[in-house]
């Protein structure tokens, strides 16, 4: 297995964890243990929001550890068991009949989900900026590690809700965090395995105390507008991914379109991912970024007229939204190595570490935050929260589930934009520092 594939397996645990929890978690919460929607939100959200500030802390630790194998792939074996197992334990609480109880296991659980995919996830989004020593190289790899996260995403995203309605009820959650635990166990020891040819960074880590190398980091411009950016998107995505089951359902009205709208969300990724890194290359990636976040916000704006009409119309935005979510990934993940590995080059100290882990910060509070937010418009539609299969919401919640789900997403990633424009970091600039 070349390092490249070895590397883009870790995607398999990453896409795993990053998808269900935000596909399925807030739907379980209101609809399976009718937990009102805004705890059900805060739920959600509160984990995530530990990770903003462990994130860093796991990153400056994984610079700073000695490894024969590396500071790097030592943290995905370890969080990776921790992950697998804590996640199968987020759905698999005892059916007690008590509210407070469910409520309080599930945010515990996810509690610790979160503290160990924060060392596993920094230490392997830091990996690219070692392991590659070009621009160009840099975005190969990326090509790999988000062609196989499109997969996954694609494979967790229709298959979880698969499991969840064949089995049905509380059963069916349980069975299902089972089966999507073994399936980032297996990301885990693939990305391990994978990478032990690969070359080991033998920059220094950095000098300093955490908050001095924060403070530095906070302070490289291009990072810090490259990372709003991405945080705003994040923040998008995480909002339509949590609103996809109540569209399916409270929208659409269809069995099954839960699983159709997420392969059209995630499907056009594992075609046109090496189409975007094709554009990239001739326009440059920071024009490439633009671009594609550019159909990802058409597409979701089209979602809002769609839904009064048929549901293929709904089914045929959303897969414009997936056109433009395969480049969203592909461009700020081969930008990030860039910042770092031009950092590293010209002080002679590592922080990628550190750069890593406040960009899994932003992303994870991006992500927790979709959810979130989505469980305020939902309160504010007046959405109600049961453990039965048949309550009709009312007008009011339908509207609030179909803006939450358009209109919102795209106003976030036009928004970002404003961000994008600041990025200066050119290709040429990252070659020309990666050689000296």
């Amino acid at each position: 297995m070349s390092p490249r594939i070895g590397y883009g397996a870790g995607s398999v645990a990453t896409g795993a964890f990053g998808t269900v929890p935000g596909l399925m978690l807030l739907p379980y919460l209101t609809d399976t243990l009718a937990v009102p929607a805004l705890l059900a939100g805060a739920i959600v959200f509160l984990p995530k929001a530990w990770d903003v500030v462990l994130n860093p802390v796991a990153g400056r630790i994984s610079d700073r550890t000695v490894d024969p194998r590396g500071p790097r792939r030592p943290w995905l074996l370890r969080a990776g068991f921790a992950l697998a197992a804590c996640f199968a334990l987020l759905f698999a609480a005892p059916d007690l009949g008590s509210q407070a109880f469910d409520a309080a296991w599930v945010l515990v659980a996810f509690l610790a989900c979160a503290t160990a995919y924060a060392f596993f996830q920094v230490p392997y989004v830091a990996m690219p900026a070692e392991i590659a020593t070009t621009s160009a190289e840099r975005t190969r790899l990326m090509t790999w590690r988000v062609a196989i996260l499109a997969f996954t995403i694609l494979l967790a995203g229709a298959s979880a809700p698969a499991i969840r309605d064949a089995i049905g009820g509380r059963d069916g959650y349980r069975a299902m965090g089972v089966v999507m635990a073994l399936l980032i166990l297996t990301g885990a020891l693939l990305a391990y395995r994978g990478t032990r040819a690969a070359p080991i960074g033998t920059v220094a880590p950095g000098a300093g105390t955490l908050r001095d190398q924060l403070r530095i980091v906070a302070g490289a411009r291009d990072f810090r507008v490259l990372l709003t950016t991405f945080v705003l998107q994040a923040l998008a995505t995480g909002c339509m991914l949590a609103a996809v089951d109540y569209v399916a359902g409270d929208v659409l009205e269809r069995d099954g379109a839960a699983t159709v709208l997420f392969v059209c969300f995630v499907g056009p990724a594992l075609l046109l991912t090496p189409a975007w890194a094709t554009i990239g290359r001739r326009t440059g990636k920071r024009r490439g970024y633009l671009l594609a976040s550019l159909v990802l916000a058409s597409g979701a704006a089209l979602v809002l007229p769609a839904s009064s009409g048929s549901a293929v119309l709904v089914y045929v935005a959303v897969g414009l939204v997936g056109v433009g979510y395969a480049g969203v990934q592909v461009f700020p993940m081969a930008m990030l190595p860039d910042v770092a590995a031009v950092d590293a080059r010209r002080t002679g100290s590592s922080r990628i570490g550190v750069y890593t882990g406040v960009w899994t910060a932003g992303e994870t509070l991006g992500l927790a935050l979709g959810p979130g937010l989505f469980a305020v418009v939902l309160a504010l539609g007046g959405y109600v929260s049961s453990d039965a299969d048949d309550v009709l919401q009312p007008d009011s919640a339908v509207t609030a589930i179909t803006l939450g789900f358009s209109l919102l997403p795209a106003l976030l990633v036009l928004l970002s934009l404003l961000w994008l424009r600041g990025y200066t970091l050119d290709e040429t600039e990252v070659d020309r520092v990666d050689v000296a």
